[in-house]
């Protein structure tokens, strides 16, 4: 019978405060991460502890990921890489090697297949382990301890996963494997602002304010103003109740203040300005604004 699970990451500021899990089910399921780390570096973790969680069972393993670099790494570009001596076609070093390198030793002699799932879709596999490698991330940008959830049914190892790399230092901190080069400021807005408007991220309290500034203020349509606290609980309180925007432009009005404008779907819809400000290495909304525009 074949094992299919999920593993999914998740970073807050990319890098960040960064979580990983992988899902079975509620009783068989994963997580960990590091207090600074790439969504990248959580989305293939997910997979090695995943692959070293299963080792030595007979049964092939399905792998369930939204993540196409992941998935591309792995099953296309990773051979060429090798040949190269872990070099990209461009000559360049390939990123986050560690852990593509154990990942590639954990497959040897192994029956696993990887399947593309999109993510915040509503999938209920790739949900449950988006939550928890999200929770993980939370976590550390709170400074308290993760929920590392009870690991495989039947496996030796239930304590805290091994989310290091051999490479870990001494002092059981992360070894700070080469971070990739930091997403343009403005794309990493833009994926919060996508995310904000993702139901299963609108339902929990919790993802929602950790992309928004604790100073935040809004003025509503017909000029309500919201605070911080009231955006959080009246989101969730409304989270299937999305609207559509669509971006009209996103601009650095400076150095870490972004302002996206878009406008929802309709003949008679809306004007969104939204203002992105870095927050403890993080693009957080610090300020929203909604203008109903004439038909």
């Amino acid at each position: 019978m074949t094992i299919t699970a999920a593993a999914d990451g998740s970073a807050l500021g990319n890098p960040g405060p960064a979580g990983w899990a992988w899902f079975i089910n509620d009783q068989q399921w994963r997580a960990g991460g590091w207090p600074r780390a790439t969504n990248n570096q959580g989305e293939l973790m997910a997979v090695l502890d995943l692959l070293r969680a299963t080792e030595g069972r007979d049964e092939p393993l399905r792998i369930l990921c939204d993540s196409q670099y992941v998935i591309n790494s792995v099953t296309k570009w990773m051979r060429g890489w090798k040949q190269r001596g872990w070099r990209k076609s461009d000559g360049k070093p390939v990123l986050n090697r560690e852990l593509l390198e154990a990942i590639d030793a954990a497959l040897i002699g192994r029956n696993v297949k990887f399947e593309w799932v999109k993510g915040h879709a509503g999938h209920p596999l790739n949900e449950a382990a988006d939550e928890r490698a999200r929770a993980v991330a939370e976590a550390f940008q709170r400074g308290v301890d993760p929920n590392y959830g009870p690991g495989l049914e039947g496996a030796s190892v239930v304590s805290a996963p091994t989310s290091l790399l051999p490479s870990q230092s001494q002092s059981g901190s992360p070894a700070l494997f080469e971070l990739e080069t930091p997403i343009d400021p403005i794309a990493e807005v833009l994926r919060n602002e996508q995310t904000l408007s993702s139901p299963t991220v609108r339902a929990n309290q919790s993802f929602i304010a950790a992309l928004v500034h604790p100073e935040f203020k809004e003025i509503h349509e017909c000029g309500v103003l919201r605070t911080r606290d009231e955006f959080v609980s009246q989101t969730t309180e409304r989270s299937e109740d999305v609207a559509e925007f669509t971006v009209i432009e996103a601009t650095h009005l400076t150095n870490d203040t972004i302002q996206v404008l878009s406008q929802s779907q309709g003949t008679q819809g809306t004007i969104r300005s939204s203002l992105w400000q870095l927050h403890n290495d993080a693009y957080l909304l610090r300020f929203r604004q909604e203008t109903p525009t004439m038909a």
